[in-house]
């Protein structure tokens, strides 16, 4: 995966052939996780204290959408902003019990540049409404794209046709007017589209933190490799199921991609 600047990004469990090119347009951040174990409580206030073992950190947000897509074999070039955002998990290792989230984020500047898509198959918009992407910028790109362009967006108003949404069911209902292509997550109930609802994977949840990045990516890959987006309903579900069934940001493997191949 490479950056706005063209350096490369490695990641692990990257096939060696590229079937698809796909331009990331979105905010990312780092998520790290700092682990200890919580004995006791603070005597100066009703709190735990946690007793620090390790830091662990992980690229997330869209970062994350792109080493999904990465684990499918594509090729990925991402636009995102230069500025700094860290999302800080306390956790107590003894139970993966996460008991303090602080976000640190920088002002993220607009994206103020024009965007060449030739030889990009696909267009991803992974939009945490940090201030990168406004509704005039992705309303533009869903227009002078002219490939397909799918968007995973926290902003209540967005293109209403020429594109795929990606939303979670809460999302959903702050969202204002109707919309051609609209695909609802719901977690184990699986996801709705035009009506019909896809079945979702009945698993261990673990840890929802980034599953929706990865069913982006499952649904982005499989809908360029079936042709029909309903095709690719079902393989993102599993895809899900399968982040949720593991902790933290997490990025698909090789046999994870063989298990969702099975489907």
């Amino acid at each position: 995966m490479r950056n706005q600047f063209g350096f490369l990004i490695e990641s692990e469990d990257t096939p060696p052939q590229k079937q698809f090119k796909v331009l990331l347009i979105g905010d990312t951040c780092i998520d790290e996780y700092i682990y200890g174990v919580c004995e006791r409580l603070n005597p100066e206030a009703p709190v735990p204290i946690l007793k620090f073992n390790k830091t662990e950190s992980k690229y997330g947000m869209a970062w994350n959408v792109g080493n999904n897509l990465q684990s499918f074999g594509i090729e990925v070039y991402i636009l995102t902003h230069k500025e700094k955002i860290v999302k800080s998990r306390y956790i107590d290792q003894r139970y993966n019990q996460q008991i303090l989230r602080v976000d640190c984020e920088d002002y993220v500047e607009p994206m103020d540049y024009e965007i060449s898509y030739d030889g990009y198959d696909a267009v991803v918009i992974s939009d945490y409404d940090k201030g990168f992407l406004t509704s005039e910028k992705i309303a533009e790109i869903v227009t002078s794209a002219k490939i397909p362009v799918f968007i995973d967006s926290k902003k209540t108003s967005l293109p209403k046709s020429n594109c795929f949404i990606k939303i979670n069911d809460s999302e959903s209902k702050l969202l204002s007017g109707s919309y051609d292509n609209i695909i609802v997550t719901r977690g184990s109930n699986g996801a709705d589209y035009r009506g019909k609802n896809y079945s979702g994977f009945d698993v261990g949840v673990f840890d929802v933190c980034g599953a929706g990045d990865t069913f982006l990516s499952a649904l982005v890959y499989f809908y360029l490799k079936c042709g029909k987006i309903e095709r690719a309903i079902p393989y993102a579900n599993k895809a899900a199921s399968i982040a949720v069934s593991n902790f933290g940001t997490y990025v698909l493997n090789q046999k994870d991609i063989n298990e969702i191949n099975g489907i």
